[in-house]
């Protein structure tokens, strides 16, 4: 297990947690940071999914037998212990889904198909995910409701200003990213949370960027939604999270129907069963919530503050070594208080994909292209730019591996 003291991280004992680390391609160690696509999976969430398939596979909430008992306690369990990581009311208000956007697409299915009409307005921001942007744009369409954008300013932070005279009393739902995974902006999402509710609007919060890096409480945010995926955040893919509150969970009615999501059944109608399971129709995800809830507990026994300081560190020092080069340009604020632990940057001259296959050649993996933010890429009036993003395995040196590969594609495209 990872260990930590009050203020230092001990790299060297969470890096051995993760062997893919010690990859090598030719001659060259994995660098890996493209860790805000998909973090890498420590050894202690892998052994709690092939122990689920080797002592307990089983379907929960379905049968008598100890398997199936056994499964459905941690399934449930699993439940408890991500709503306490994110400082949730209870299991009630914590929903798995795939992922991020499965979330995103629940609440606009199951409430806004329901609640927006002709005249009602959902405010997004320019920097949205296409998780967010699209599923809005395209519910929007349905119900004939007005998709609106609070503007950035040059420094990739959002126009406090413009929010204020966008959100009104015709918004119903406010959609924001806690942070932008290409500008690394840390939005307000405090200060969005009550304009919302000043304006009986409800507010969803994109936590994709943010609940594996930092320490999220969404009852202190008033979210009234908020969602993550489990594989950016040590956990399994196809596991993710949606927050809702209680009395609007509800309330709003189910968009997927089956098994587990009823009560009682007839041949003229249905029932449905109680929170969580009214939205976990069919056989749900049971080794990643498992799993997901390990995950919870790996980052906790590090601490998030920990993982929080360490990728200001990690982006701080990217952010200074790329200041050392006059052709690298850098997106987004400056570190601080309104950055996470990525950087997205181009350099005069060379593309970002042509960027990302020579750093490949040096085993340096990042992500190049328009990280499902096209509008904001238009914005920026730029096809595509190059990620690099850390997390609490990465260190210094590998930044300045990447320094080096950087320089060498920079001398092949002179």
């Amino acid at each position: 297990m990872a260990t930590t003291e009050p203020d230092i991280l001990d790299i060297e004992a969470i890096r051995a947690d993760f062997p893919i680390l010690e990859r090598e391609f030719g001659d060259q160690q994995l660098v890996y940071l493209d860790n805000a696509a998909t973090t890498q999976t420590p050894d202690q969430v892998i052994d709690t999914i092939a122990d689920y398939y080797r002592e307990m596979n089983a379907n929960v909430h379905r049968g008598l037998h100890q398997l199936s008992q056994e499964a459905s306690i941690a399934y449930e369990e699993a439940h408890d212990r991500v709503a306490e990581f994110i400082g949730a009311g209870g299991r009630e208000e914590v929903i798995f889904t795939k992922n991020t956007t499965e979330s995103m697409n629940t609440v606009a299915y199951a409430w806004g198909l329901n609640e927006l009409g002709p005249g009602d307005e959902v405010v997004l921001t320019e920097m949205e995910h296409h998780a967010s942007l699209v599923t809005w744009q395209q519910i929007a369409k349905r119900t004939g409701a007005e998709v609106k954008y609070i503007r950035i300013d040059e420094d990739g932070r959002l126009d406090m200003d413009h929010a204020r005279e966008l959100i009104t009393d015709d918004t119903e739902m406010v959609s924001v990213v806690h942070v932008s995974n290409v500008l690394g902006t840390i939005n307000p999402v405090e200060e969005l949370a009550d304009i919302a509710h000043d304006h009986d609007s409800y507010i969803f919060v994109d936590g994709a960027q943010a609940v594996p890096n930092r320490p999220v409480d969404v009852e202190a945010i008033d979210a009234d939604f908020y969602a993550f995926s489990g594989h950016k955040m040590c956990g399994p893919t196809g596991i993710g999270v949606l927050y809702g509150k209680q009395h609007i969970l509800e309330e709003m009615e189910p968009y997927l129907y089956g098994g587990d999501m009823i009560t009682k059944v007839t041949f003229e109608d249905a029932t449905w069963n109680e929170l969580p399971w009214k939205y976990e129709a069919g056989t749900p995800i049971i080794a990643g919530g498992i799993a997901l809830a390990e995950a919870a507990d790996y980052l906790d026994d590090i601490g998030m503050e920990n993982v929080e300081r360490h990728e200001n560190e990690l982006a701080q020092y990217a952010l200074d070594r790329f200041a050392e080069f006059d052709d690298i340009e850098v997106f987004g604020p400056p570190a601080g208080e309104h950055r996470g632990g990525l950087v997205s940057f181009n350099v005069e001259g060379v593309h970002a994909h042509d960027l990302s296959e020579i750093l490949n050649d040096y085993a340096v993996a990042v992500r190049a292209g328009d990280h499902c933010t096209q509008p904001l890429h238009d914005k920026l009036g730029v096809a595509a730019t190059a990620r690099a993003s850390f997390y609490i395995y990465n260190t210094k040196s590998e930044i300045d591996t990447l320094v080096e590969a950087l320089d060498d594609a920079r001398q092949l495209f002179a």
